[in-house]
């Protein structure tokens, strides 16, 4: 045993020995001690007793009150800590009904307008649901429908905008004039659309660009002037209603027969009208009377597509995508567009270098593939090609220069002239340019785009160009274009005006509206029994009409059947017929 342990058990005798010496005194105390306890804690119980029984319903109220808040705020941390791992699939409780407030206030504020009811004489219908951002401004698209159920034309009619925020300004737009003045933009007719018969409606559309994406959901205030007169809108007893839900059914038209001949032809036909048109077996092509021939002399029909602006969807600007659809759709022309103004347009913000290398990788491909290409100097938010007329000579110098070797190669030298731009400075313009390209690549196919977005090719054919081998562009939108821009087509080409149709689709003038088969159908069997040529907008996956991939797919070429929009079925079947 050691020394600590024998000191241990020394100092525990010694303390039992002086606990024997005191032991009873300390019992006596400790039980004194427990009694007063004893007494005090019966005390402090029959006084307390009353209390606690008056404030237990309130204790139990508190209690539960304090239990919910604290699952809720044990719910918004869960949220939050989803939120920080980056897997959460909903927003916290307070953001969702902030969101929902916001949209809410805005269907709201239009829901109880009569302005925007179906059920008023004359009323408007505002899609404005499709917005993006690029380049550090905000842009959203806005389609406006005005119909008239009221019993007599409405004439000399204009919408006003106003009420934007930040810094705004006008970009694309079509079916009207339109001007921006101290934040307000008023719309007004042109001539085709200035009447608008009861039963019926007429669409115009406008891109407008905000300085931030808050200001870009700014809800303006719309406004619609007939004669000088506000119409605030108001009920119509009229039963036989014409026009009401007009687009919706033009959308649906032939619906049944669209998607019975989608079943039919799953996963499109291979077999193609257009395939053997390649210029290794037809050679550069010229223009005879209001034909486009051949080497031979023998009429040919070009039937392509227009890319989208070729700075927003480069990829789809490749060899693979091009051999697709000459291969599986019948295709034998891509128009490469190339945006002057826009964002990243060749003469605003836009890389030239890198624009000019993507019309080079387009050429080359196209002509690896025996198609036929053109180059798009597409002016549209500029209005008049006179605007960068400099910046056009130097492209056209540079371009028909590099490619004068190409005989596949077709130049379009101002895409659609808008804005009350004349066909006298149109034609001002094209005197000025045609020769520099005739310089290097002297017969060459021309198309020189006409007024008020390439529609007005009437005033072109009574004032032509003095060139040989030059073509007069024609847009049409089916839906909203039909035999009052035929008949100027037609008008044209009996005054001897070559027409080519550059662009077109299938949809309204905004690109992204409703799809009018039966309208695309006589459009169609117009141009196919004249031998015109045309090129459907466009190739990309935006999420609109015209687009011909669906949006939700990502493939940049070798697409299937079901990679399409409808417009890209519809025309994928066209061309198979």
């Amino acid at each position: 045993m050691s020394e600590e342990k024998n000191e241990q058990k020394n100092e525990v005798t010694e303390t039992g020995e002086a606990g024997k010496k005191t032991g009873i005194s300390k019992g006596v105390f400790i039980i004194i001690a427990v009694l007063a306890l004893l007494v005090i804690g019966l005390g402090a119980y029959i006084i307390g007793d009353k209390t606690g029984k008056d404030s237990k319903k309130d204790n139990g109220s508190s209690q539960v009150a304090s239990n919910e808040t604290t699952a809720e705020s044990s719910q918004d941390d869960k949220t939050e800590a989803f939120t920080a791992d980056g897997k959460t699939t909903e927003k916290s409780t307070s953001s969702i009904v902030a969101t929902e407030t916001t949209e809410e206030k805005k269907e709201s504020k239009r829901k109880n307008n009569p302005l925007f009811d179906s059920k008023s004489e004359i009323y408007l219908k505002v899609d404005d649901g499709n917005s993006w951002g690029s380049e550090g401004s905000f842009t959203r698209q806005y389609g406006i429908d005005i119909c008239n159920n009221s019993g007599e034309a409405v004439k000399n009619w204009k919408i006003t905008f106003s009420g934007f925020e930040g810094e705004v300004k006008v970009g694309d737009n079509w079916c009207g004039n339109f001007k921006l003045d101290n934040g307000t933009l008023s719309i007004t007719p042109l001539d085709y659309n200035n009447e608008i018969p009861s039963g019926q409606s007429t669409n115009i559309g406008f891109m407008m660009i905000f300085d931030s994406e808050k200001a870009s959901k700014t809800e303006p205030d719309i406004k619609l002037f007939v004669n000088g007169e506000e119409v605030t809108g108001g009920s119509s007893d009229k039963k036989d209603d014409k026009t009401t839900e007009k687009s919706d059914d033009k959308t649906t038209e032939k619906t049944d027969e669209k998607e019975d001949k989608t079943t039919e032809s799953s996963g499109g036909s291979d077999k193609s009208n257009a395939s053997a048109e390649l210029y290794d077996k037809h050679g550069a092509l010229k223009v005879d009377n209001v034909d486009l021939v051949d080497k031979d002399g023998k009429k040919i029909q070009l039937k392509g597509v227009s890319t989208h602006g070729i700075a927003w969807f480069p990829a789809y600007v490749n060899k693979d995508a091009f051999k697709t659809l000459r291969d599986e759709w019948g295709v034998n022309l891509i128009r490469l567009a190339m945006y002057t103004d826009e964002g990243m347009g060749y003469c605003t913000d836009g890389n030239k270098d890198d624009l000019k290398a993507l019309i080079d990788k387009g050429v080359k491909a196209a002509t690896e593939l025996n198609m036929y290409v053109i180059i798009d100097w597409h002016i549209l938010h500029d209005l008049t090609p006179l605007r960068y007329e400099d910046e056009a000579k130097d492209f056209f110098t540079e371009i028909s220069e590099k490619y004068k070797d190409y005989g596949n190669v077709i130049y379009e030298i101002c895409n659609e002239p808008n804005g009350g731009t004349s066909w006298s400075d149109v034609k001002k313009y094209a005197e000025d340019i045609i020769p520099i390209i005739r310089n290097n690549a002297p017969d060459a196919v021309i198309i020189v785009g006409t007024p008020n977005w390439s529609q007005e090719v009437d005033k072109a054919a009574s004032d032509q160009l003095s060139f040989d081998n030059i073509m007069y562009a024609v847009h049409f939108y089916a839906a909203t274009h039909k035999d009052d821009i035929r008949n100027k087509v037609k008008t044209a080409r009996n005054a001897g005006a070559p027409v080519f149709i550059s662009e077109f689709s299938i949809c309204d003038a905004s690109g992204n509206g409703g799809i009018d088969y039966s309208s695309a159908e006589e459009w169609m069997k117009y141009l196919d029994e004249n031998d015109m040529s045309y090129a459907i907008w466009s190739l990309c996956n935006k999420d609109e009409t015209s687009a011909l991939i669906s949006s939700s797919n990502e493939a940049t070429s070798g697409w299937s059947y079901d990679d399409l929009s409808d417009a890209g079925k519809w025309y994928k079947d066209h061309l198979s017929k």
